[in-house]
């Protein structure tokens, strides 16, 4: 067995599944754990608790489950708007 990745739009009172505000990224491990991490305007991926904390209860953000070719287009366009250029 190999690790698995969902990923997630995370939707906020502003945005939509359309134009998410960010995209996140949970990796189920071989070994049983679980990683969770978000695309920064650092334009890097790093470690976020804002999944975790929604399955609590914390309703601040929308986390939709999408594809892989979707979350690569959001991480395009983040990409985009941090560096001024267009598409990647």
């Amino acid at each position: 067995m190999s690790d698995s990745i969902t990923y997630y739009a995370i939707v906020t009172h502003r945005g939509s599944r359309e134009r998410p505000a960010g995209v996140l990224r949970r990796t189920r491990l071989e070994s049983g754990g679980r990683r969770d991490e978000a695309f920064t305007r650092d334009l890097s991926w790093e470690r976020s608790s804002a999944l975790a904390s929604a399955e609590l209860g914390d309703l601040q953000n929308e986390f939709v489950e999408i594809t892989e070719e979707e979350a690569e287009r959001i991480v395009a366009r983040i990409r985009a708007d941090v560096t001024g250029t267009e598409g990647a």
